[in-house]
């Protein structure tokens, strides 16, 4: 009896420790140096640790759609093996940010000024929704589907998302789905509905 419960034991924690390999190899990889640098950088100065992407929010018109401007490590290399990153998104008024995913962090969004409705939906289906008002935050977990939608007629709203990884990626349903080239009948028998009616909403994903 004995024999079987340590026997167990080390089951169960061999599996623990699958688990949390996984969970380590699913962020971004620890680096041995303080910071990483592109080979095409000759010199490093003040110059390479700034991001100046963001100076167009300040005294520009508010955009006339749904606007996202990040600074991930595409945009600012400095990032690169630091875990973090930032965007700003920008709702007008009645936009909505369609369903997505994050397949490498959490997000975490502060709400600035505006109102929002937000949520996201658990391995459970379970769906999870919030109003938030300027000064709330509210935290997407890692990997689930979730939105925000500014619902409000008259103003806008700005936001803040911050990310725990240098690339989070973002996986948008709607253009993952109908904009790719997944077989129309796949789509049809998945959906439970026609051909036709997945030729629709491509067309409408694409049309201008």
């Amino acid at each position: 009896m004995a024999s079987r419960t340590s026997t167990l034991k080390f089951f169960f924690l061999l599996l623990s420790s699958f688990a949390i390999c996984q969970m380590a190899l699913a962020g971004d990889p620890d680096i041995t140096s303080d910071f990483l640098v592109p080979e095409h950088h000759k010199e490093v100065d003040g110059n390479f640790f700034t991001f100046t992407g963001m100076r167009v929010l300040i005294n520009e018109d508010f955009p006339t759609n749904f606007t996202v401007l990040k600074a991930s490590v595409v945009e600012f290399p400095a990032l690169d093996g630091q875990s973090v990153s930032y965007a700003v998104l920008q709702y007008p008024t009645g936009s909505v940010n369609p369903p997505h995913t994050h397949p490498r962090s959490a997000e975490l969004l502060f709400l600035v000024d505006g109102c929002l409705e937000v949520g996201f939906v658990d391995t459970t289906n379970k769906l999870f929704t919030q109003s938030l008002q300027a000064g709330d935050m509210f935290i997407f977990p890692k990997g689930l589907v979730h939105y925000q939608c500014n619902a409000d007629p008259k103003n806008p709203a700005l936001a803040i998302s911050a990310f725990g990884s240098a690339n989070a990626g973002t996986v948008s349903l709607p253009k993952t789905l109908f904009s790719t080239n997944i077989d129309d009948t796949i789509l049809a028998k998945s959906f439970k509905t026609d051909v036709a009616t997945i030729q629709a909403l491509k067309a409408g994903l694409t049309s201008k």
